[in-house]
């Protein structure tokens, strides 16, 4: 109960306070002794999982085989400082966490593409220009750090197309693994994960990220049988600056959008990257060595020329809707919003290598719904209510 009341609400003050108030007299810093150790067993416990994977010992938990899966890969940034220097923070340092989303989903096969036009909400000019603000950290209230981790996953991550819109897939199941390790470890986390949840005897697979290099590493490394699908909302940000940069005035600069934005829906995104070659050869290539301003359409057409060309191959978005997989990572956007809302504030530093590794676990494990603290507190040795094996 300690445990996971800190890990669901915002701090290990918030979790003693709740705790007084049904009768449990406990301090916050015993709070944070306990869950850092319950975390820290569970961060065992799953790289073991790891290694009986890598082994082939590692067996499938669930009853059935799901028909739809998908893994979503993202991550942030959390503060941390060195560990055993005294108060306050020293050598402060961020550090990357890495989070996958694994959901089990329910949708249909269609004979052709379902939804050939964007969604209404991608052709709303305040509500476009919003979503890549929050997402790109270019918000003018809060530095980009903040605003392009903690509120952009939240408000990015919102289901980009109605609820309603049956061709949609509707999750079903979600469960998550989280680390502050590098890609190399926390590849075979996720597929450990994968393993135990049937996910490589589904029948349609899907791995879903953003450009980073170490997004599709993982996909070849291990879910080199899942359709790899590039964040369509990573691609609506990069084609709505780059037209920013090079429209005359925002009726031009809106068209241009419009008119990217339903070639890459479309699946025309080689269009597109034509299209760029030429606005790059009338702004100018960005001056090797020189830091652009975060705004100069020299910058703006080249990063998003960079992320269509490197990403073209996994923008076939037509296919994915007919095959009824999701052309977004919008629940892991929104599943990284839900991990800072207790690992990341201005106030919160978390000891190297331990601290938020911990935390981490308890946290992906009130995210997931499939009861895994219940059933690790109820397997944990010292349990009471664990039956002992026979001697």
């Amino acid at each position: 109960m300690i445990a996971e009341a800190d890990a669901r609400l915002h701090s290990a003050a918030d979790a003693s306070f709740a705790l007084g108030l049904a009768g449990v007299e406990i301090s916050t810093r015993h709070v944070q002794r306990i869950a850092l150790q319950i975390g820290a067993e569970m961060a065992v416990q799953r790289d073991e999982k790891a290694v009986q994977r890598r082994r082939r010992e590692l067996p499938a938990r669930v009853a059935s085989t799901p028909e739809v899966v998908a893994v979503e890969v993202d991550g942030g940034r959390l503060r941390t400082r060195a560990a055993g220097c005294g108060p306050g923070v020293h050598e402060y340092k961020n550090k990357e966490d890495k989070i996958a989303c694994l959901v089990t989903l329910d949708s249909e096969v269609h004979e052709a593409d379902p939804h050939p036009e964007p969604p209404e909400s991608f052709l709303l000019p305040r509500r476009v220009q919003r979503l890549v603000q929050q997402m790109q950290g270019l918000s003018g209230d809060k530095p980009q750090e903040e605003a392009g981790q903690a509120d952009a996953s939240a408000a990015a991550g919102q289901p980009a197309e109605p609820s309603d819109r049956p061709e949609a897939p509707r999750k079903h199941v979600r469960t998550c693994v989280a680390s502050m390790a590098d890609c190399h470890s926390f590849g075979p986390m996720v597929a450990a994960e994968a393993q135990e949840r049937d996910f490589y005897r589904a029948q349609r697979r899907a791995f879903l990220g953003d450009g980073a290099a170490y997004n599709w590493g993982i996909q070849r490394g291990y879910f080199p049988d899942f359709e790899p699908i590039a964040d369509f909302l990573h691609v609506l940000c990069y084609i709505y600056l780059a037209a920013w940069g090079v429209g005359a005035g925002e009726a031009e600069r809106w068209s241009i959008y419009v008119s990217w934005l339903r070639a890459c829906w479309q699946g025309r995104a080689q269009e597109v990257i034509e299209e760029l070659r030429v606005c790059q050869g009338r702004v100018g290539e960005p001056p090797e060595g020189e830091e652009l301003d975060a705004k100069d359409p020299r910058r703006l057409v080249a990063e998003a020329l960079s992320y269509l060309s490197n990403n073209h191959s996994r923008m076939d978005y037509p296919r994915y809707r007919q095959q009824g997989l999701p052309v977004t990572s919008s629940l892991a956007e929104s599943l990284v919003g839900e991990f800072n809302a207790r690992l990341k504030s201005k106030q919160k530093y978390w000891d190297r290598p331990g601290g938020a590794e911990a935390i981490l676990q308890l946290r992906a494990a009130v995210l997931s719904e499939d009861d895994r603290l219940a059933r690790f507190f109820a397997q944990r040795p010292g349990n009471p209510y664990r039956r002992r094996k026979a001697s």
